[in-house]
């Protein structure tokens, strides 16, 4: 089969290797991915936005299956142009990408449907959400309500820190309108973690859980990122925790949107914190979790290809995973996530049992790479257990130790010792 997968980050790198490792992608294009993807790969130099042109190749290639990764193109309605010309595509209608394209819309959808969430209010005018901190109190948490890609999100500490994010997206745009309308919510407590699920209107099919570090330094300390690293699955996310998140809220989404008359198609994510009243949704997304995608797929043993088919086809795809655990770490570069510098060389790679590199923000130059964006790479690894993963990991990051261009975070999966 011909696969085409849109994107060109870490996440749809993943992909890219997961299906290379399959038999049922024979030709695998991806676009416009990124230079690291092309042992597995034929980039094609389409942007993830040009979604005539993509519909216009697939047609052209005869493309069995597109897969898509990042969330602008889901909202801009990237699915219904690829069904509209009878291409099959695994990824959620415009209506149905709501559920992440609008976190407004997300809490209305969850309290109308009995899903576990975070108290809120939603504000346009900046007078009336500054007020309303200020009668909350912190720690309380802002969110921008359309996609910033992973960075709209503010817990604020103090009331002059949520004052503060609320000027930096509402006076200033800083991320281009998607925060001319924030999410004021309460304040959770409790570890996080991410259950993501393979959907097909009615048909849920969960995956490992997995959790993701987003501040920019050891012990959770900076600003938010689009993720510095991953690992699944998570020990303290039992059995019944998943049974009841899929129960309570993945199928309760599932069902919700069904009824709404926006069937969802594809990979659901739910953002979950585990508190002392249960799970609560952060937030939902429509598409793969990135790095989460990174250290999930290496431990699935199922092709990719005759999930996402069997999903399609309502048949139950049987998920099968390794009994192993998956760590990985992310590479960022120097000032991320505010400013940096692109086109700085990164050490040569090293071929080592069950530690592989997941390109993200790389460029060819000569016979290495150089970087090309804040996320750079990551670097994952297979073991029996988290710690002896987390070892391979940090072994093989030694590479980028004394780097002063490059930084990462040297505590991923630290307190989980299995």
């Amino acid at each position: 089969m011909k696969v085409l997968v849109i994107g060109k980050g870490g996440r749809e790198h993943s992909v890219v290797m997961h299906l290379a490792k399959g038999t049922l992608a024979t030709e695998i294009y991806a676009a416009p991915g990124n230079d690291g993807m092309k042992k597995q790969a034929t980039c094609v130099p389409i942007d993830v936005m040009d979604i005539d042109g993509l519909v216009q190749f697939a047609l052209e290639k005869q493309i069995d299956l597109t897969i898509v990764g990042p969330e602008n193109p889901l909202n801009a309605g990237i699915a219904d142009a690829f069904q509209q010309k009878g291409l099959k595509v695994f990824a959620p209608t415009k209506a149905a990408a709501m559920l992440e394209g609008s976190k407004d819309f997300a809490k209305k959808f969850m309290i109308d449907y009995d899903i576990p969430t975070a108290n809120y209010e939603s504000f346009s005018k900046v007078e009336a959400a500054r007020n309303y901190i200020k009668e909350k109190g912190a720690p309380i948490v802002i969110k921008a309500d359309g996609l910033a890609e992973g960075k709209g999100v503010i817990v604020a500490q103090t009331t002059e820190e949520a004052l503060e994010a609320v000027d930096h997206l509402m006076v200033d745009g800083a991320y281009e309108g998607a925060g001319r309308k924030v999410v004021v919510e309460e304040f959770l407590e409790g570890p996080e973690f991410s259950l993501i699920a393979f959907v097909h209107e009615n048909n849920v099919y969960p995956m490992l859980p997995a959790r993701d570090h987003k501040r920019a330094y050891d012990d959770n300390k900076g600003p938010n990122t689009g993720g510095m690293g991953a690992f699944a699955p998570v020990p303290d996310v039992t059995k019944e925790i998943v049974d009841y998140t899929t129960t309570h809220i993945l199928k309760k989404a599932a069902k919700g949107l069904m009824q709404e008359g926006r069937p969802f198609t594809g990979i659901l994510y739910a953002g979950l914190m585990q508190t002392e009243t249960g799970t609560k949704v952060i937030e939902f997304n429509t598409r793969f979790g990135d790095p989460e995608t990174q250290v999930i797929l290496p431990l699935l043993e199922n092709d990719l290809v005759q999930v996402m088919l069997d999903c399609l086809d309502g048949k139950d795809p049987e998920l099968k995973w390794k009994d192993a655990a998956c760590v990985g770490t992310v590479l960022a570069s120097k000032g991320y996530p505010e400013k940096y510098e692109k086109g700085v060389s990164l050490p040569g790679e090293q071929s080592e049992e069950d530690v592989f590199v997941v390109h993200a923000g790389t460029k060819s130059s000569g016979d290495g790479f150089v970087s090309n964006g804040g996320r750079v790479l990551l670097v994952g690894a297979l073991a029996e257990g988290l710690t002896q993963a987390r070892e391979k990991v940090y072994q093989y990051m030694h590479l980028y130790k004394d780097n002063d261009n490059y930084y990462y975070r040297t505590d991923i999966a630290k307190d989980v010792e299995v």
